[in-house]
């Protein structure tokens, strides 16, 4: 009886998920429709977001807990599916919902871009430079990621505004498939190459060291340092069996996916209220999405383990255009959606300015609070812009 009673205590977000998801489905319906007093529908959605938050923070958890159980480069790819899993289907709610989300897809991946790029990689570089001054990273992993991320961020986000086949910056049906499969095709690639081709990479350069890891280091070197931060990465883990924790990370990413239209009514209605800018909706499923991996980075970088923090910000925004990208387009050819993709001209700025600043950040093998700051100023500017463009 006991075990029981700390499994339901352990599992209290899916517990809250699955009661909420209940109620308004069977009774609270009635909550959301667009006759409902404002101050309800703002209570529905303040319950909504946090049950939804907390249920993703659950999700991550089991995640993290498989990635050690199955080590790689299955770990990596079920938390990264998990996360994107979520992030699409509340997209192409949103887009199912109301009749002007046609750019939603475009602003929820330019705001994870800001939010991560901007947001979080300045936090982590600010919270570790004012606590440790200089901090080491592996400037090939980081490298790699950005190698990977600019053409890809290029192709889904800037090509559109300038592609003929359509009157406004969408893409074509050929252009469709041809780009999430070549989009996929080099998602793949590049996570070979992590899990499997240069794990080396993506491990914490040593402390004494302040230079990136070299391809050509001993075997077990790498090995005894990747195991040494897998330790400090996953120590506040309980882990149990493979099945525990599959089992758990799909019942609690279901009431994620089930309440994703409850949640995409009441998006719809505050943006309409409050006469708020369309592109906050991609803010709020970002936010949704990002909180906990965002938290991740932060304890990392207090940690002094900045390398945790690059691979958890670098690859957020990289699985965001490797697989959102293509799991959006295939969703609009089924449901007949059409979308958005190309950028406005100051969003195309930004966008450009912050994959340039990633690339100086990144190009050294250290980072310190200065780096930080620089990011945190173009997370402002993009906020500014999104309610004063």
């Amino acid at each position: 009886m006991s075990g029981v009673w700390n499994t339901l205590k352990r599992e209290a977000c899916f517990l809250a998920g699955a009661a909420t998801t209940a109620f308004f489905f069977l009774a609270g319906a009635d909550l959301l429709l667009p006759t409902s007093a404002l101050f309800v529908q703002m209570f529905c959605f303040i319950w909504l977001f946090g049950v939804m938050l907390w249920c993703a923070f659950g999700v991550v958890r089991h995640a993290d807990c498989l990635a050690v159980i199955l080590g790689e480069p299955y770990g990596t790819l079920i938390l990264t599916l998990s996360v994107i899993g979520i992030e699409v289907s509340l997209i192409v709610s949103i887009m199912l919902t109301g009749g002007t989300n046609e750019p939603l897809a475009r602003d929820t991946m330019l705001a994870v871009l800001n939010i991560v790029l901007n947001g979080m990689v300045g936090i982590s570089l600010l919270l570790g430079g004012l606590k440790y001054g200089e901090q080491p990273f592996n400037t090939q992993g980081a490298r790699s990621f950005l190698s990977v991320l600019i053409p890809l961020a290029t192709f889904s986000l800037i090509l559109p505004r300038y592609t003929t086949s359509t009157a406004d910056p969408s893409l074509s049906t050929g252009q469709q498939i041809s780009f999430a499969v070549m989009i996929s095709l080099l998602y793949a690639i590049f996570l070979a190459t992590q899990s499997i081709r240069h794990k080396s990479f993506f491990i914490q350069p040593k402390p004494h060291s302040g230079v990136a890891l070299s391809f050509l280091m001993a075997k077990d070197e790498a090995e005894d340092d990747k195991h040494a931060h897998d330790d400090d990465d996953h120590h506040d883990l309980e882990i149990y069996s493979t099945s525990y924790h599959a089992i758990f990370l799909i019942l609690t990413m279901l009431p994620i996916v089930l309440l994703s239209k409850k949640f995409a009514v009441l998006v719809d209605f505050g943006i309409a209220s409050f006469h708020m800018p369309a592109a906050f909706g991609g803010v709020l499923v970002a936010l949704l999405v990002l909180t906990p991996e965002g938290l991740g980075s932060f304890r990392a970088a207090l940690s002094n383990r900045l390398q945790r923090s690059v691979n958890i910000c670098l690859g957020s925004a990289l699985a965001t255009i490797g697989l959102t990208v293509p799991a959006v387009l295939i969703a609009a050819g089924i449901f007949d959606i059409h979308i958005v993709l190309g950028v406005k001209d100051t969003d195309m700025i930004l966008l450009l300015l912050t994959l340039i600043l990633s690339m100086i950040t990144f190009t050294g093998s250290r980072t310190n609070a200065l780096q930080g700051a620089v990011h945190l100023v173009l997370f402002i500017f993009y906020f500014i812009l999104i309610f004063q463009p």
